[in-house]
């Protein structure tokens, strides 16, 4: 037995379960932002969907960072050889692109947040200081930070997407990887 035949070839269940969990976490995040800005919303409809967005960005900024770590722990299974080069490079560019793209995201709404003076409702309720001095200045910045990176979030969100269906179609291992979220499934 030769030391690739020992390899794992799916992620271990946790980062399933994390990539699976932020997944469904970003996909009501950003309807919920998009929604939120509309001007004929109701004040408490809207009132509920800026609660939402902002405390699942907290949820998704302490689970990519979970995830950062715990991929240090436990890399990544290798990509099956079926792969070209330039396949394993690019989807090592995509991963890195979402969790770069994520982090700023999270980051961004936290300090347009704070430094606009508004709370962050479940941070609040555990009795975290803001770390963020009030200042429209860098509230301004942070969200047009926020405003210009989810186009390239969800760009790359869709590629992702897009990529995922193009293996799950070619059966080549790549999706089983990731999927189920629990359970062995088929490597």
């Amino acid at each position: 037995m030769t030391p690739a035949d020992t390899m794992p070839t799916r992620y271990p269940a946790l980062t399933r379960a994390l990539h699976w969990i932020v997944a469904a976490l970003v996909i009501a995040t950003i309807p919920a932002g998009v929604l939120m800005l509309q001007p004929d919303m109701p004040r408490g409809l809207r009132d509920t969907l800026f609660i939402l967005h902002k405390n699942g960005g907290v949820i998704i900024l302490a689970l990519v960072l979970l995830r950062l770590v715990w991929r240090v722990l436990y890399p990544a299974p290798p990509l099956p050889s079926s792969l070209s080069p330039l396949q394993a490079q690019v989807a090592r560019g995509a991963h890195f692109g979402l969790y770069a793209l994520l982090l700023v995201m999270a980051v961004s709404g936290y300090i347009r947040v704070r430094a606009g003076g508004f709370p962050i409702e479940m941070l609040d309720a555990i009795g975290l200081p803001g770390f963020v001095p009030r200042s429209d200045s860098l509230a301004d910045t942070a969200k047009w930070v926020h405003a210009t990176a989810r186009y390239a979030l969800i760009a790359l969100i869709l590629a992702h997407v897009g990529a995922a269906l193009h293996h799950l179609r070619k059966r080549d291992g790549v999706f089983a990887r990731i999927w189920p979220p629990l359970g062995r499934g088929r490597a």
